[in-house]
C-alpha cells in the first residue's frame, strides 16, 4: 500500500520550528538595556512580527500543499503560545504590562489547550471566529507594546491599551465559548451519543468541525 502521508520534514514544519527558534532571540533583544534601547526594541518588534507572519504562511502552505502532519499539529500551537507568552511575560517583567494581563491570557490558552487534548477523541475544536479575532487583537496589541512607546506620541499608547483590553475581553469570551462546547460534548458522551450524527449536530450548533472517522 502506498503511503500518501506528507513527509515530516517539509517547508511548513521547518517554518514552524524556525518560529520556535526565533523566540529566545526575540526575548534577548527585548531585554537588552532593560528594554530601554530604541534600536533593540525595534529589532525585537521586527522578530515578533516576522514570527507572527510566518505563522500565517506555514499554516497556509500546510493546507494548500497538503503538508499537514501530526508533528505540525503538535508544534504549531506550541510555537504560537511560546511567542505570545514570551511577549506578555517579558513586558510584565519590564513593568510595561500589569501581571494580570499575561495571567488571564495564558490561563485561558493553557486551559483551552488541555481541554482540546481531552476532547480530541470526540470532537476537533478548530479556531473559531472569536479565536481568530482574539489572535489578531493579541498580535496587534503586543506589536504596539513592543515598540519604544516612551519615544512615540501618547496616542500610540492609548491605541495599544485599547487593543490590549479588547484582546483580553475577546480571549476570555472565546474561551468561554470553547468551554460551553466542551460541556455539551461531555454531556452527549455520558449519554452515549458520540457517533457521527452527534458530532455533526455539535458542529452545526457551535461552528466546530467533527473529526473525519477515517482519521479518528
Amino acid at each position: 500500500m502506498v503511503d500518501h502521508r506528507p513527509p515530516v520534514l517539509n517547508v511548513a514544519n521547518v517554518l514552524t520550528v524556525l518560529r520556535i527558534v526565533v523566540v529566545p532571540f526575540f526575548a534577548w533583544a527585548l531585554l537588552i538595556d532593560g528594554g530601554e534601547s530604541i534600536t533593540w526594541r525595534l529589532v525585537a518588534t521586527g522578530l515578533f512580527l516576522l514570527a507572527a507572519v510566518t505563522d500565517q504562511v506555514d499554516g497556509h502552505l500546510a493546507r494548500r500543499m497538503d503538508l499537514v502532519t501530526d508533528l505540525g499539529k503538535l508544534l504549531d500551537p506550541i510555537a504560537d503560545k511560546l511567542l505570545v507568552g514570551a511577549a506578555l511575560v517579558l513586558l510584565a517583567v519590564l513593568g510595561e504590562l500589569p501581571w494580570w494581563v499575561p495571567a488571564v491570557i495564558l490561563a485561558r490558552e493553557l486551559g483551552i489547550t488541555v481541554m482540546r487534548f481531552f476532547l480530541l477523541k470526540y470532537l476537533v475544536l478548530p479556531a473559531s471566529r472569536g479565536g481568530k479575532i482574539k489572535t489578531v487583537l493579541q498580535i496587534a496589541a503586543l506589536t504596539l507594546f513592543l515598540l519604544p512607546l516612551n519615544h512615540l506620541p501618547g496616542a500610540v499608547t492609548v491605541v495599544a491599551w485599547v487593543l490590549m483590553i479588547a484582546a483580553v475581553l475577546v480571549t476570555v469570551i472565546s474561551g468561554a465559548d470553547y468551554v460551553r462546547t466542551a460541556i455539551r460534548v461531555a454531556g452527549d458522551h455520558r449519554r452515549g451519543a458520540t457517533g457521527p450524527q452527534s458530532l455533526t449536530r455539535h458542529a452545526a450548533a457551535t461552528g466546530t468541525t467533527p473529526p473525519d472517522p477515517a482519521t479518528d
